[in-house]
């Protein structure tokens, strides 16, 4: 990428000819020495210039690296810790990192992992040989050249010897999903074992697509590391051995360097002469330095975790075009209500289902145990709590989640219920609504599940009220029991559930608070800015307000960082008020940014030509003029964004260049968002009438398609279908009510009723 308008132009002589990336510790430039060789140039960023400490590890970061010579590292060339702006040049590897190669191209071949394993082997020997620890070895700091592999960032490595560290007490050095047990539980005791766990489950991760410890959260990560035994679904024959023995518990019991080599060297196959050399892959964008430039999702942690389940936004559907937005100010109750949609099948599409490309069994993963398919809606009888729903599918729509193996649903008019995802039965209803309330006047969102609860935003509409009375009620997610229950004042605001807390808005409509979803505890407080309306938003770890101004003629819109330890504001960032918050790329805010016809700022039925990117550090912002104009729902996910037209077009972009990965079209249509799979790099999509498709998400195949299953007579005022991921199967989620079950492998096999 381009210069920056403040970057220096030259540093300790070299030229610096384009930035390669930006992390929170610093900046990487490309730079050419006087005599023409081309070196990366890593630079810290002031505030942590002036930081003793942070400076001092830095230093030792430039000692590491100088300490370690080989083939797969690559050697520090210059270098000035006690430069105002201390500086590292390093060779420049020309090669994409192992990380954007996985998420630009899915999980290696197993000719790939030879040349990959046993480089790094050579690397962490060279590394070992120095008396050095890597501590930090993951897809991110691993850089693919044409003649191997390349390990890089020494910024946490220390001295096998040395115990002592220059972090604050508490602090945790490393990347969670790649970390050894004893970087958790006693980091005096890390030694060169530590970096043989990180290579068994960075290998897992090259040949599954993600960790053996997969988790939301990277405490939770941390937890399965410690005390639970490796996921290494999808890793079979000799290598499934091996890389048992790497993630051994215990640093004895894994196997030492030498003996690794030879293991690999028998357990992964030469590679066919006749193989396309996709290990030499190159980005035009590469990243050799700054681990801290990896992408969000670069590292695995994306899988279902068994106590937390919560939607990135907000559990009401707010199309936040000024017209509403200034609707909004006065009535919160027209907010709730989604778009209207009528379900239409355009001429040449059959009804019947269809498979457009093989879909093999092999792809897809078993379906749970216990599991078979099932059709219900949220209207059946349940087994506890109130037994009978408020109304019919006639009196409102639905919206539902599914954590664990429950499916957790409310809606207009729905009271909120728990399903069972392997057999659809209702397992309860939550009596929260008196007896004889109108349907009509009754919401329930379920903002999502942690930690055994259940969050619930419940609004009961009064007929002349100038505000409608609403809760957030916290249930069992056993048995719908109530545990705690708390009067909001949301009116300005949009509440989600952010990590293990809950947002809610105090009665003066301006203080927002961060309770414990289990207990409602106050854990931390802010204030939002006067005058707007916010909607919060989460991205992995991340937290994110965008506050709109309720004047008529207003420009702009504040992109809000919210720090969700405190809720401090970590960065303020000034976009256009026609924008939608995607979430990060490659470290980068992105938000949508509306035509000037369409005028909304949601990622719903928008008009959009173009995304805008922001800086992490600095706050300047650059625009990524995508290759069309495109119509329908936009969705971020694995650095991709995933368009959906109301005509059953797909669309895969990257939002850094704006262009086309592919375009396929389907029968699903008014789809709204869909689901990304990272496990089996699938992309689901749902109508309105039960429609289902799958495709392949790297190059666009249609996998399968199936006929319509719901009356869509009976949608009517909906919300978004959606497809919900539970273990290896899809559960489906219609507007009016309807859930159905189906195994991906098998998607023609009719469901029963629940």
């Amino acid at each position: 990428m381009p210069l920056h308008k403040d970057d220096p132009r030259s540093l300790g002589g070299y030229k610096l000819v384009d930035r390669l990336g930006a992390g929170g510790m610093g900046i990487v430039y490309r730079g050419r020495s006087r005599s023409g060789r081309e070196v990366a140039v890593k630079v810290v960023h002031a505030q942590y210039a002036e930081d003793p400490v942070f400076r001092a590890r830095f230093r030792q970061e430039i000692e590491a690296a100088r300490r370690v010579s080989g083939a797969f590292t690559a050697p520090v060339l210059d270098a000035d810790p006690d430069a105002r702006a201390p500086w590292m040049a390093t060779q420049y590897v020309p090669g994409q990192s192992l990380a954007a190669r996985i998420r630009a191209h899915g999980a290696l071949r197993a000719a790939e992992l030879r040349p990959l394993a046993l480089g790094l082997v050579e690397a962490l020997r060279d590394i070992h040989r120095a008396g050095m620890v890597h501590r930090d070895l993951k897809p991110a700091n691993v850089l693919i050249a044409g003649d191997g592999p390349r390990v890089i960032d020494f910024g946490i490595s220390r001295a096998a010897e040395n115990h002592n560290t220059l972090t604050e007490t508490g602090q945790m050095v490393g990347t969670p999903p790649f970390m050894s047990p004893e970087q958790f539980t006693d980091a005096r005791t890390v030694g060169p074992a530590s970096d043989v766990f990180s290579l068994g489950a960075l290998l897992v991760y090259c040949v599954t697509g993600r960790g053996p410890f997969d988790a939301d959260s990277p405490y939770l990560t941390g937890y399965r590391l410690v005390h639970n035994e490796p996921v290494l679904d999808g890793v079979t024959g000799p290598l499934r051995a091996v890389l048992e023995r790497c993630l051994a518990k215990d640093p004895a019991d894994r196997p030492e360097l030498d003996d690794l080599s030879r293991e690999f060297a028998a357990a992964l196959p030469e590679p066919d002469p006749g193989d396309p050399e996709t290990m030499t892959l190159r980005l035009p964008s590469a990243r050799p330095l700054d681990a801290d430039t990896a992408p969000a999702d670069a590292t695995p942690g994306q899988g279902a975790d068994p106590d937390r389940a919560t939607r990135t936004g907000s559990g009401r559907r707010r199309i936040r075009s000024r017209r509403t937005l200034w609707a909004a100010v006065g009535t919160v109750g027209a907010l709730t209500l989604g778009l209207l949609w009528y379900v239409r099948f355009g001429p040449g599409f059959a009804d019947g289902p269809r498979t457009a490309s093989s879909s093999s069994a092999s792809r897809w993963a078993a379906a749970p145990t216990g599991w078979r398919p099932w059709r219900t809606t949220v209207y059946k009888a349940a087994d506890r709590g109130e037994a009978n729903a408020l109304g019919t599918a006639a009196d409102g729509q639905s919206d539902c989640l599914s954590q664990g193996d429950g499916v957790y649903c409310g809606g207009h008019g729905v009271l909120p219920v728990r399903l069972d995802a392997r057999t659809g039965r209702t397992v309860w209803r939550a009596a929260l609504a008196s007896p004889g309330t109108e349907p009509s006047r009754y919401d329930s969102w379920v903002l999502g599940v942690y930690d055994g609860t259940v969050l619930v935003r419940e609004t009961l509409t009064e007929e002349g009220a100038e505000t409608n009375p609403t809760f957030i009620v916290a249930l069992d997610a056993a048995n719908s029991t109530q545990r705690w229950i708390r009067k909001v004042n949301d009116t300005n605001v949009d509440l989600i559930m952010a990590g293990d807390v809950v947002l809610t808005a105090e009665s003066d409509g301006r203080t927002v608070t961060a309770r414990a979803a289990r207990t409602g505890e106050a854990r931390w407080a802010m204030t939002l800015p006067a005058g707007d309306y916010c909607t919060f938003l989460s991205a992995g770890t991340s937290l994110f307000a965008q506050c709109f101004p309720t004047e008529a003629d207003a420009k702009y819109s504040a992109l809000l960082q919210v720090d969700p330890a405190d809720g401090t504001i970590v960065a303020r960032r000034e976009v256009p008020f026609e924008s939608g918050f995607l979430g990060v790329v490659d470290g980068h805010p992105a938000l949508v940014l509306a035509d000037a016809e369409s005028g909304s700022t949601s990622l719903q039925d928008s008009r959009f030509t173009r995304i805008l990117l922001t800086d992490p550090t600095t706050g300047g912002r650059s625009t990524t003029k995508l290759a069309k104009t495109y119509e329908g729902s936009v969705t971020l996910a694995s650095d991709t964004l995933w368009i959906t037209g109301a005509n059953g077009e797909v669309a895969a972009v990257s939002p850094l260049t704006g262009k086309e990965l592919w375009s396929t079209r389907t029968s699903v249509e008014n789809s709204g968002s869909p689901t990304y799979d990272s496990r089996t790099h699938t992309l689901y999509l749902a109508s309105p009438s039960g429609r289902v498709a799958a495709l392949d998400t790297r190059k666009g195949t249609l996998l399968w398609e199936t006929s319509p299953r719901v009356d869509t007579a009976s949608t009517g005022d909906a919300s978004d279908p959606k497809a919900l991921l539970y273990g290896g199967v899809v559960t489906v989620m219609t507007p009016n009510g309807t859930l159905f079950s189906l195994d991906p492998a098998h998607p023609e096999r009719k469901s029963g009723s629940g």
